[in-house]
């Protein structure tokens, strides 16, 4: 007899378990993939079907560490859906943490000019351009894959005409001054002991940032000046125990900043008003 949706979906979640602290929700995007609708209608309307030859496929990679992102393609960010895949770093709901701040400092009107160095996916200016319709931007990566994969996103979310994306080095080369800069980079120590999840899957590149996880705060540091209009903001991600590192680092460049806090209370990013 034929397994039903609900059915695998429980058998998938005892064996996620063993691999990850979301088991069921693995499970039940998996699924919603393997089915080709929505998790919502899925949980809704479809757990009573019989469930899809190639779901126990799908839970073999997550049971062996894949992330879920690059099993089934995409990741929500804010208010979009991101395309991502091996070679560019998967959106974290800590990141939203920046498009936070920067709503809380332009509310409704918005910046008129977006920069996003270390683009990635396009996460951080994608997510910017959908907030405010009347804006436009630059995003910026070292990845040719990074690249790739933002300006497939721009075009299938419509932004590409507002949403330029090139490849470069950090700020090095841009004249221009914005409204708005965000920035994700990497910060973790080069000895860090990851989940496997992100050791074995993630690009290093965007990942790791010297011993100490300073080394790309150093660089960016002396370019946030040059690069903020007067009136902008800057939001940039840091990792949890690094903001009087970072602090300090922008301080010797003549920057005050302040500290924002993701929605675990944990610190997450440094926020410059020009």
């Amino acid at each position: 007899m034929a397994e039903k949706v609900r059915a695998a979906l429980a058998r998938a979640a005892a064996s996620l378990s063993a691999t990850s602290d979301t088991a069921r929700l693995d499970a039940e995007l998996l699924m919603a993939h393997a089915l080709g609708v929505d998790r919502g209608v899925m949980l809704l309307g479809w757990q009573d079907m019989t469930a899809p030859g190639d779901f126990d496929a799908l839970v073999a990679r997550r049971g062996a560490h894949e992330p879920v992102a690059y099993i089934i393609g995409h990741r929500d960010f804010w208010t979009i859906s991101l395309d991502v895949g091996p070679g560019v770093l998967i959106p974290r709901p800590d990141s939203e943490t920046l498009i936070e701040a920067a709503v809380r400092h332009f509310g409704k009107a918005g910046p008129a000019r977006i920069l996003d160095l270390g683009t990635g996916s396009g996460a951080l200016l994608l997510a910017a351009l959908a907030e405010w319709p009347k804006a436009t931007g630059l995003g910026v990566d070292r990845s040719p894959a990074a690249v790739h994969v933002a300006l497939a996103n721009a075009a299938r979310l419509g932004l590409l005409g507002r949403a330029a994306i090139r490849q470069g080095d950090w700020g090095e080369g841009i004249g221009e001054r914005f409204d708005l800069l965000l920035c994700n980079p990497p910060y973790i120590e080069g000895h860090a002991d990851l989940p496997p999840d992100v050791a074995r899957f993630e690009p290093a590149s965007a990942l790791f940032a010297g011993p100490d996880g300073l080394d790309d705060y150093r660089r960016l540091a002396p370019q946030i000046a040059r690069l903020l209009a007067p009136g902008g903001l800057a939001a940039i991600e840091i990792g949890a125990d690094q903001a009087m590192a970072v602090l300090a680092l922008f301080a010797d460049t003549g920057l005050a900043g302040t500290v924002a806090r993701d929605l675990a209370g944990r610190d997450r990013a440094i926020i410059i008003a020009a």
